[in-house]
């Protein structure tokens, strides 16, 4: 079994807030990020795939192939956009980086899967000290 992990950078713009819950109790929860004028971040993305080596080609994947994949399935629909607002995968979902990520899980596992190789882990990277890696 082998891993092969392929980075983007993506900036997007976010505010946690639940409709559900007033002003003052989203401000208490979530802090600055629930600022009514958003905020956002440059994120780092990681995308892992597993499997076996092909043996004609030497690969697990063509890395071009998977940064052309998620390029078009997650950072051309999400760079430089509004994760609550302008997203198709986030709607409805409270955009925190954990949703985030089980959200591009869910865009990149069945290409994945039909190229032979598996989903791993998608790693986001809020900031430098914040990340959230997503198994499946």
């Amino acid at each position: 079994m082998i891993y092969i992990t392929r980075k983007a950078s993506f900036n997007a713009a976010h505010k946690l807030s639940r409709p559900d819950w007033t002003e003052d109790k989203n401000t208490e929860v979530y802090g600055k990020c629930a600022n009514p004028n958003w905020h956002g971040h440059n994120y780092q993305l990681y995308v892992t795939v597993k499997g076996e080596i092909n043996p004609e080609t030497g690969f697990l994947v063509d890395l071009k192939w998977l940064k052309d994949i998620t390029n078009i399935h997650v950072v051309d629909k999400i760079d430089h956009r509004n994760l609550n607002l302008d997203v198709d995968f986030m709607k409805g979902k409270l955009a925190s980086t954990e949703n985030l990520a089980i959200a591009i899980w869910e865009e990149l596992y069945t290409l994945i899967a039909e190229s032979g190789a598996q989903l791993h882990c998608i790693k986001i990277y809020e900031t430098e000290n914040n990340f959230v890696e997503y198994f499946g």
